[in-house]
């Protein structure tokens, strides 16, 4: 690296709380055949989630649903969930490696190091993803509007920093919905396995974010920060309702879902409802404190 300053700054906790992550990374890979017990097979008799957490759960839609179309929308919800993990994990190691490349004598060894294991990882979740949908049986949703473009055409021309914070906010808020909703003892067992699994790697990868976005917010100019402050509001702007709710479940059903996928205004019924606020406002949590601490209201 040359004497300029890294453009992936961390504080001293943060490097030292990154080659924390390189060596538990190194101690225990994952091994794709060896993550679930991919034998026994999911069993879509069971649930992936309480019947509570279904998106459109205590409306008048979900009340004229019969059983069997509930327990086919939860599974639907639940191919929702994994899409979203394989669309967004499938893109990361070409940015994060595009950075790696294109500032290679700007970064410090151990981020450089870390960039390379965290795109090995998010291909070995993407493939394990990948391998769930298939023996589930389940269909890949397609990308919220802009999702894709953001993560493939804008985030590659924008500084390392505002594509490494971009990936927490997305990452986050999908690990907090899966995890809050699966690791419950009525859920499917391979299902529940499964998401654990990625959270053992996931959880290091929201770490790595943070300490990179902490140790941005200490030092930036003030006109920096405040413009990252803006792309992180917008960015859960979006974000959040997205995940509260996702119209294409509609085009996935095998009966008539209650709510066209053009139905914005049923759709804002059900994504800003008291329920899905205060929902929000529980599983999200963590990540609604950390953008309090860095000033994102």
């Amino acid at each position: 690296m040359t004497g300029q300053p890294p453009i992936i700054p961390l504080s001293p906790r943060g490097r030292l709380g990154v080659e924390t992550l390189i060596e538990k990374s190194h101690a225990a890979p994952m091994d794709l055949n060896q993550v679930v017990p991919w034998r026994m097979g999911v069993d879509r008799q069971g649930v992936p989630k309480r019947m509570e957490h279904c998106w459109i759960y205590g409306t008048p839609w979900f009340d004229a649903l019969t059983d069997a179309q509930r327990h086919e929308v939860l599974w639907l919800e639940n191919a929702r969930d994994v899409s979203m993990f394989i669309l967004l994990e499938q893109t990361l190691p070409p940015l994060y490696m595009g950075y790696l490349n294109a500032h290679a004598d700007a970064l410090a060894p151990d981020v450089r190091e870390y960039l390379m294991i965290f795109s090995k990882e998010e291909i070995m979740h993407t493939l394990m993803f990948r391998r769930y949908m298939k023996v589930a049986r389940l269909p890949l949703f397609g990308a919220p509007d802009g999702l894709h473009e953001m993560l493939t055409v804008q985030l590659p021309k924008m500084h390392p920093v505002a594509g490494i914070i971009a990936t927490l906010l997305l990452e986050w808020v999908a690990e907090l919905s899966a995890m809050f909703v699966s690791q419950d003892d009525v859920v499917e067992p391979l299902t529940r396995e499964m998401f654990y699994q990625h959270h053992l790697e996931e959880a290091r990868h929201i770490a790595f974010g943070r300490w990179v976005g902490e140790s941005f917010f200490e030092h930036a100019p003030d006109e920096q920060a405040t413009q990252m402050r803006q792309m992180m509001r917008g960015l859960m702007a979006r974000l959040v309702p997205q995940f509260t709710y996702n119209p294409e479940i509609a085009r996935h059903t095998s009966f008539a879902f209650p709510i066209a996928c053009g139905d914005q205004a049923a759709i804002d019924a059900v994504r800003y409802s008291e329920r899905s606020l205060a929902l929000n406002d529980k599983r999200f949590a963590p990540l609604y404190a950390w953008l309090r601490k860095v000033g994102v209201s």
